[in-house]
């Protein structure tokens, strides 16, 4: 599927999330746990044929994060790592996994290092997925050497396209996972003007190669009054380069500060 093509479905999907978000606070958006209302590329861009649309569904995104203890060892922590990486061949549910670990630039990781992002076909997939026995198992595993857990869970898109060719190739790429905390003053009007700020970001940026967003809703409890996700994707390093001193994500950050509470932000080359 072409860029084009990939952020025109973004964009109605973008344009749909915006008249949800409009009628619900920040709070309300942490704790639903229901799909928001969208539309996929397959109902609603006629201009896509029908071979391209069918490539792209609707995925529940499930980002996990991890900060580890003083007192672990490297080779501790890459045991925990490791037995994460094996839930995909032990829970049928997941349907996509990478993770990495963190290497961002910015300083705004708030001490998590290691990061997970797993995705479901629906909510039934990670219900089947939180008490299934190989994922609690795992947990006995971590929490010896765990300090602190941030999980922040959000709808995005599958480009099924993509996925083959990435793994097909053995190819990574770096994600730029990016969230906010807004101001309790903070109204849903200027919310909205962020969320739409940021998904038009794609369209300006050319190392951007892949975009997604959401709010959190995630029944975990860990999100630390987080509220949203943005997902950006770039080839590698020298695409982080260019977008985080590019004039337009510079022009971004100057209408998101006025609102901002806190952000928080991972950076990982997907394994």
């Amino acid at each position: 599927m072409s860029k084009s093509n990939r952020f025109l479905s973004l964009a109605v999907l973008t344009v749909s999330c915006l008249a949800v978000v409009a009628g619900c606070t920040a709070d309300e958006a942490a704790t639903t746990t229901t799909a928001p209302t969208t539309s996929s590329s397959a109902d609603t861009s006629e201009s896509n044929d029908a071979s391209e649309s069918t490539k792209e569904s609707r995925v529940l995104r499930h980002a996990v994060f991890f900060s580890f203890k003083e007192s672990s060892s490297p080779e501790q922590i890459d045991a925990v790592a490791k037995a994460f990486e094996q839930l995909p061949s032990k829970i049928d549910s997941i349907v996509d996994f990478d993770w990495g670990v963190n290497n961002s630039p910015e300083g705004l990781d708030d001490g998590f290092t290691h990061c997970f992002l797993l995705s479901f076909a629906d909510e039934a997939g990670r219900a089947e997925y939180l008490p299934h026995p190989a994922h609690k198992e795992f947990g006995d595993t971590l929490r010896p050497h765990m300090k602190d857990v941030f999980v922040i869970d959000y709808w995005g898109v599958a480009d099924e396209d993509a996925d083959a060719d990435r793994k097909d190739g053995d190819e990574t790429e770096l994600k730029h996972a990016v969230f906010f905390k807004f101001k309790d003053d903070a109204s849903k009007e200027d919310v909205a003007k962020i969320e739409q700020a940021f998904a038009e970001l794609p369209n300006k940026i050319d190392s951007i190669t892949d975009f997604e967003w959401g709010t959190n809703n995630s029944p975990e409890k860990h999100d630390d009054g987080f509220t949203h996700c943005f997902m950006v994707t770039f080839a590698d390093e020298a695409g982080r380069e260019e977008y985080l001193p590019h004039p337009d994500h510079k022009a971004f950050v100057e209408i998101l500060m006025p609102v901002l509470d806190k952000a928080r932000v991972l950076d990982f080359t997907t394994k």
